[in-house]
């Protein structure tokens, strides 16, 4: 028999990528979402208990992608949704288990990388990580809180800190690749700021990694092991594109496209530099290591 692994929230670009990787790797996927529209779809929404449920019985895993976009205007009205849409849907699946007479193995939550502080030098790990006081590095924290406050004793947990994912057709990759056409694919704000990022690919490998990995629980960073910074992925994403130049965007410019656009310049301001140590130090092994071989592979033939 297949081994059932539910992915909640898993009709958007990762879940997608998610279950096609698992299915080709011998799993049974289930998808828990608000509309349904196959047959492996399961109706939920994400905040109380349900039919739902009954699918945790006898899973091997849970894989809780659940959560608002944070590319909005942190207005008070998105921060609750954004907000909400995490704690809600990670308590409702730890409730859930908790009623399992037979648990998933494994529960892997989804974080992100964006605990951590601003850093230009200090290479951010799991257990080294310097963990700060904002508005988004405390959602993270308040994600982490609710999902290790559930004991599951038969179910190993397992909270992915990651960064931005790069795929051909979804995350971050199209914005960037449309506003380089435009000519406007200079470096953001000084372009030093650190970007970690990891490649569509190896996202969804390191997650099979750590679906049958038993030793790993915690936290994890789900990121490539040497994080770019800005000016230099917009100078590769030139090239690869085959523009010849791009406009420099300075801090203040970026703060009003990104008012006018709906979003934050937080976003490509803040210097994420994040390390996989655990996953490499556990021998994981990644395909796309840098931000060049990630982007040649993403944009051929332009």
């Amino acid at each position: 028999m297949k081994k059932k692994i539910i992915i909640a929230a898993g009709t958007g670009f990762l879940g997608q990528v998610l279950e096609t990787y698992l299915t080709s790797k011998g799993y049974h996927i289930v998808i828990l979402t608000r509309s349904p529209k196959k047959a492996n779809h399961i109706s939920w929404d994400a905040k109380k208990l349900g039919g739902w449920k009954n699918e945790f019985e006898n899973a091997y895993a849970i894989i809780n992608l659940t959560g608002k976009s944070v590319d909005c205007r942190y207005n008070q009205k998105n921060k609750d949704l954004i907000y909400s849409s995490r704690i809600d849907s990670t308590n409702i699946i730890g409730e859930a288990i908790q009623q399992c007479n037979h648990p998933p193995n494994v529960w892997i939550n989804s974080s992100t990388a964006t605990i951590y502080q601003h850093s230009l030098k200090k290479e951010m790990t799991e257990e080294d990580g310097s963990i700060g006081d904002d508005f988004s590095m405390n959602i993270a924290k308040s994600w982490e809180k609710a999902f290790y406050s559930h004991s599951l004793p038969n179910t190993r947990q397992v909270a992915i800190r990651t960064s931005i994912v790069l795929g051909k057709n979804g995350g971050a990759l199209i914005p960037l690749k449309n506003i380089t056409k435009l000519g406007m694919g200079g470096k953001q704000g000084n372009g030093n700021q650190k970007v970690s990022f990891i490649h569509k690919y190896d996202f969804v490998s390191a997650l099979a990694f750590l679906l049958e990995k038993e030793t790993i629980n915690g936290n994890v960073n789900v990121t490539a092991p040497h994080p770019s910074d800005n000016k230099t992925l917009m100078s590769i994403l030139r090239k690869e594109l085959k523009i010849p130049f791009g406009v420099p965007q300075p801090k203040c410019l970026l703060k009003i496209g990104a008012f006018l656009i709906g979003t934050e310049a937080e976003l490509v301001l803040k210097s994420r530099n994040v390390v996989p140590k655990r996953l490499l130090d556990n021998g994981f092994k990644f395909k796309y290591k840098t931000i060049y071989e990630t982007l040649n592979n993403l944009i051929p033939n332009n």
